[in-house]
């Protein structure tokens, strides 16, 4: 049986000290690829913190990766861009998913719905959490309720 290691990604619309988050990052995803049988990466797309986590993800699965990844990107609904793009998209992610308990709701809570689902599956949470407000940081006080592991990136340490 396969160990599967789930890894959940969050972080603010705007980030700063994009460089030093960066470089942490690749550390981190350097030591999850190559330590673990299999990961799994789950990750929305509703920020600079998406988009830079992304970037770094690919570039780990490309220097590091062995075929022991999956990189999905997690929707909360079936949004127009997706649809009109869906090629682009699946040649940059593994997999793309519509969260079924968010596409049923209200698009406002939406993304609160995806974000605690995506939560609920993951071993580890990766975030970048640099103000004590927002869906951010609403998400991760969810995840810290719900006993998971946490990194976070903005964290000085």
């Amino acid at each position: 049986m396969m160990n599967i290691y789930t890894v959940s990604f969050f972080g603010h619309r705007y980030i700063e000290r994009g460089t030093e988050i960066e470089n942490r990052l690749d550390k981190l995803l350097h030591d999850l690829i190559t330590q673990k049988e299999y990961v799994d990466f789950l990750i929305g797309r509703d920020g600079e913190f998406d988009l830079l986590a992304s970037a770094a993800i690919k570039r780990a699965i490309r220097s590091y990766g062995y075929g022991n990844t999956h990189f999905m990107l997690v929707l909360p609904y079936m949004k127009a861009e997706y649809r009109d793009n869906e090629k682009e998209y699946l040649d940059y992610y593994d997999e793309v998913e519509v969260c079924a308990e968010s596409s049923e709701a209200h698009p406002k809570s939406a993304i609160q719905i995806r974000n605690r689902s995506m939560i609920d599956r993951a071993d580890l949470v990766v975030c970048c959490i640099q103000h004590k407000s927002g869906g951010a940081y609403n998400t991760i006080q969810y995840a810290k309720k719900h006993g998971k592991r946490i990194v976070n990136l903005a964290d000085e340490n």
